[in-house]
Parts: C-alpha cells; sequence; structure tokens
C-alpha cells in the first residue's frame, strides 16, 4: 500500500496531467448547414486539424482612429502613414492574453506557432478527439455538394470563460468557403478574325488600353518612381503567361510598353506556370501593366497549400504586413459570398485591411457578378452580399458597360453588408440612396449596413491575350485592376511630388475625390427574382460613386 505521502503525491502528478476544468461558453455557433454543403459523418477521432487562434489585439480602437487620422483629406495628419512597427503595435496581443492562451493550451499537451507580424496569430496541430473536447464541438465531415470535395468543420464552439477577453477566434471551424475556390465567374468568348486589328476608334466595340485612356484619360506616358508598385493577387492556380502579356501588348498597347514585364512572389505552395495560363490572370495582369505604364507590377501567386480558410487572402495580407515597404495598391478579382464566412473571420480579415490601409496601401477587391444575388448568379430571396466587399476598409469595384454615356453593367454586385454597419464616410451618400430607394426591396436587404462597391470602371467585352489568341472577357474582374492600374498612377504622381500614396482610398473618395468620378446614373443589378437596385444620380448599390477621371483625381490628390 501506498503511504499517504506518496498517495498525495500521485495525486498531485495525476492532476498535473489533465486540464484544469474551466466553465466554457459558446463563441460562434451556425443554425444551420450552409447551403450546398451536408454533413456526412463524424470526422476520425485521429484527424489532425491545423487551427488557428486570433489573440485579441491590444488596441484595435487606436488602430482604426489612426487609420481614419491618415486616410481622411481634412485631418492635419492626411498620409502621415504608419511604419510597420507602429501597426504591429497597435496589433499585438498583450503579454497577459499571450500567457493565458498559451497556458491552456499547454494544459491539452500543445504548443503554438506565431504565424503573423505581429504575433496575433498562432497556429495549432490537435486532433479531433482532442478539439471536440477542448472547444464542446462536433467537428464533422462536410461535403461540398457539387464538387464532392470534403472538410472538417463544426457547427459551433467553445473557449473558457476566462479566456473571452484574451482570444477573439478559433478557425476555420465555422467558416464553410466554397472548395471550387474564390474566382469571381468571368464570360470569355474568342475574339474574331476582323476584331483582332487594333482600333482605330477606341471603345468602338471592345474594350482595350486605348479604349480606357480615351475614356479615363489614363496617361500613356510611363511611371517614374521605383518605389510605387501594384500588387496582383492570383489564386486557384491562375498564372499569367508572358507570351500572352507581349501578344497582347504590341497588339493592342503602344510600342514604348511591349517589353514591360512584372515580377512573381509565391506563397502557400503557390507556383508560377506560365504554360499554364489562367485566364482571370491573364486579365489582371494585362490591364494593370498595359495601363499603369512604367508602374512596377507583382504578380502574388498563393497556393493550396495554405489553411487559412479564407482562400488565402488572410495569409495574403498578413504576408503584406510583414513586409518593410508596403505596396501602393493591391487589387484582387476574387470574392465569394459574405454567409460563407464567420463574422469573426470576416472581422479579423477586415482588421488586417485596415492595417493595410494604415500602412498606406490601397485594398481593392472586385465587387462581384452576380448582381444582388452574391459573388455569381443564383437562386435567393433575400439579397446576398458579397465578401470582402462588405469591409470598410477595402474599397470595392462595381463594373459598368457602353461609353455613350456609360451604364451599370447588369451583373455588378452591390449591396448592403449583414456584418459590417454603415461607416462614417458613407454615412450621408447611404442615407439619400435609401430615401430615393422607398419601400423598394424593403426587408430584402440590411438598409443599415455597409453599401458597396464605392466606385466602378468598365468591365465588359474587355480583350485579353490567351494561349496565343484573343478573347473578351466581362466581369467586375475587368473593373478592378482597371481601377487599380489609375489609383497606380495617381500615386506616382504624388511620390513624385514628394507626397504619400492615397493608401485608404474610401475617405478621400467620399469627400474631395467624389468630384473626380463620373456619376453613373442608369442601369440596375438584377437577382433574387427582382430589378435589384438601380442605379441613380449619387452614390448607389450598383456603382458606387461612379468611375474616375483621371485628371481630376490628380486634382483632388492636390496635385
Amino acid at each position: 500500500m501506498l503511504s499517504a505521502g506518496l498517495l498525495a503525491l500521485s495525486l498531485l502528478v495525476s492532476a498535473l496531467g489533465k486540464p484544469v476544468a474551466r466553465s466554457l461558453q459558446v463563441h460562434e455557433a451556425r443554425a444551420t448547414i450552409p447551403s450546398g454543403f451536408v454533413k456526412t459523418a463524424a470526422a476520425s477521432p485521429d484527424t489532425v486539424l491545423s487551427l488557428r487562434l486570433a489573440l485579441k489585439n491590444s488596441d484595435t480602437d487606436g488602430l482604426i482612429a489612426a487609420l481614419y487620422d491618415v486616410s481622411t483629406p481634412s485631418s492635419a495628419n492626411y498620409g502621415q502613414h504608419l511604419s510597420k512597427e507602429e501597426v504591429d503595435a497597435f496589433n499585438a496581443p498583450t503579454k497577459e492574453s499571450v500567457d493565458a492562451v498559451n497556458a491552456w493550451l499547454s494544459e491539452y499537451g500543445l504548443s503554438a506557432t506565431s504565424i503573423s507580424p505581429a504575433d496575433d496569430w498562432l497556429a495549432i496541430s490537435v486532433p479531433v478527439s482532442k478539439a471536440n473536447v477542448m472547444f464542446d464541438a462536433d467537428f464533422s465531415i462536410f461535403t461540398h455538394e457539387s464538387t464532392g470535395k470534403t472538410s472538417v468543420r463544426t457547427l459551433s464552439y467553445s473557449i473558457p470563460t476566462d479566456l473571452v477577453d484574451h482570444l477573439s477566434l478559433v478557425h476555420p471551424t465555422t467558416t464553410f468557403a466554397s472548395p471550387t475556390g474564390p474566382k469571381l465567374p468571368i464570360t470569355v468568348k474568342q475574339l474574331s478574325t476582323d476584331a483582332r486589328k487594333r482600333q482605330v476608334s477606341s471603345c468602338s466595340s471592345n474594350v482595350d488600353p486605348a479604349c480606357l485612356e480615351a475614356l479615363y484619360g489614363i496617361p500613356t506616358t510611363p511611371a517614374t518612381e521605383a518605389s510605387n508598385y501594384i500588387v496582383v493577387t492570383g489564386y486557384d492556380d491562375q498564372y499569367p503567361s508572358t507570351s500572352d502579356l507581349e501578344n497582347f501588348l504590341s497588339s493592342y498597347q503602344s510600342a514604348e510598353s511591349s517589353s514591360a514585364s512584372y515580377t512573381v512572389v509565391e506563397l502557400d505552395g503557390g507556383s508560377y506556370d506560365p504554360s499554364n495560363p489562367g485566364d482571370e490572370a491573364d486579365l489582371d495582369i494585362q490591364y494593370t501593366v498595359g495601363l499603369a505604364l512604367g508602374v512596377n507590377v507583382t504578380f502574388f501567386s498563393v497556393g493550396e497549400d495554405t489553411s487559412d480558410g479564407v482562400f488565402g487572402f488572410l495569409d495574403t495580407a498578413n504576408y503584406w504586413l510583414g513586409q518593410s515597404t508596403a505596396p501602393s495598391v493591391i487589387t484582387t478579382s476574387y470574392g465569394s459570398d459574405e454567409s460563407d464566412i464567420s463574422v469573426g473571420v470576416f472581422n479579423s480579415l477586415c482588421n488586417a485591411y485596415a492595417s493595410l490601409g494604415a500602412r498606406g496601401t490601397s485594398v481593392l477587391f472586385a465587387s462581384g457578378d452576380g448582381g444582388v444575388s452574391g459573388s455569381q448568379s443564383g437562386s435567393c430571396t433575400d439579397f446576398v452580399p458579397t465578401f470582402p466587399s462588405g469591409c470598410p476598409y477595402v474599397t470595392s469595384v462595381g463594373a459598368t458597360q457602353n461609353t455613350g454615356p456609360e451604364t451599370a453593367a447588369d451583373f455588378s454586385s452591390g449591396g448592403f453588408s449583414n456584418v459590417f454597419g454603415t461607416p462614417s464616410f458613407q454615412s450621408s451618400d447611404v442615407s439619400s440612396y435609401l430615401s430615393y430607394l422607398g419601400t423598394t426591396n424593403q426587408g430584402l436587404y440590411n438598409a443599415s449596413g455597409r453599401g458597396f462597391p464605392d466606385v466602378s470602371a468598365q468591365g465588359v467585352d474587355f480583350i485579353i491575350g490567351y494561349e496565343g489568341e484573343f478573347y473578351t472577357v466581362s466581369g467586375t474582374s475587368c473593373a478592378s485592376p482597371t481601377f487599380a492600374s489609375v489609383i497606380g498612377l495617381v500615386n506616382d504622381r504624388l511620390v513624385a511630388a514628394g507626397k504619400s500614396p492615397l493608401g485608404w482610398l474610401n475617405p478621400f473618395l467620399y469627400s474631395t475625390g467624389k468630384s473626380a468620378l463620373t456619376d453613373i446614373t442608369s442601369g440596375d443589378n438584377p437577382g433574387c427574382n427582382t430589378n435589384g437596385f438601380t442605379a441613380t444620380t449619387g452614390w448607389d448599390p450598383v456603382t458606387g460613386l461612379g468611375t474616375p477621371v483621371f485628371s481630376a483625381l490628380l486634382t483632388a490628390a492636390g496635385l
């Protein structure tokens, strides 16, 4: 028999080997399985999950206040963007939070690795059996019906009550991003032989760089500032082709740009295979390199090794936040529906975009191609806001068509976020539109939500070079790189004049920049068995504030 002392020591050792009993509370939950997914089985207890833990940032409110301060034209600190270290200081968790979360993990024999510049994101590997206990969860296998692809998720999870002030998110848990990827459904048509000749009259039938230069007053003289660069993001194994770019530029752009090029950065197993080009990647590169003449362009290839649960968007943001010199513009022609993404994940990603804005980066996203039915056309009753256009710290770009005058493209996604409220910079414009709208579509959208898109640009029948031939493509995927190129060229002039790049655009666009945009007042974006929203005078959730006028943007920017 054990002596009393040995028995006490044995019980102590046994207790130390078990997690401390903690009170848990639900942190995130879904009432139902998202449309398009079915639960097929319980996950194997031995399956190892790669989870990410977002720690509470030490001063998110301070970050947002600083972002507005350096991004609002009327502010005395306008243009005085923050350094990497200053942004990291806002985002870094407190030592108390780090210690509390790591102590909890150690109770389960787990250790975490930091995966973000500010150490506010941790990565852990944990078997399903342990994860179900830790988070009072039911990790199961869910199958995406149209593709048959599976993922392990839970409809709810809990965290210890004493960690609520330290831990903001566990991910991916309740986010059900489509496994088909975030590529928007651009329409591709092969160009006839007769139409391949370079257009003498710009915009006569299709859109090429000369058309956009004439329509928006985009300069054809090359940029000069090496520090100013545009990032074009690529996902879904999409790669641009240098031969397609050269073919396109030699046929549809001036001779001085025919030798233009781009650099490639790879992340998460991303690769660059120009022998297997993608139409989206070719489009995005050809209309940044081909329009923003002389501006350095980086193609950011994000592979399938990401475990961020949001297509690589979060890894992309954290990568550029980790660089000492931030890009002046990031353009992304991908997206999904807001309902696919948990509120916690969306908040964390949106804060990352706020951090990029504070660094002086303009983050642009195509608004989507499904009108009011979401990122792509589909059946719906209530209107479907798109992701991540509902984040107020990105500039959402819708699409127009025609040139005399421009009208809304009927696929241009727009509406109001169900996650983010109407931000101050657009409250007056949104209020005016809602008054115009009256009771039309009442109850189908969130009238107190952040409205999108913010701006627009041409999005129909863009000529691209693709696999040695020429095609036309349509979608808001055309509009985002177009607007990004305009901003990249404005930034070049600003830097050359000793000024800062524009950074987060929205406070500028909704104030002094509003006069530098052509208001689009006709067209709508049907969906959900309705005509959707209607473009009208002023901001609207179809074309935003309108399309760019380069010379007027220079004036609004103080040049």
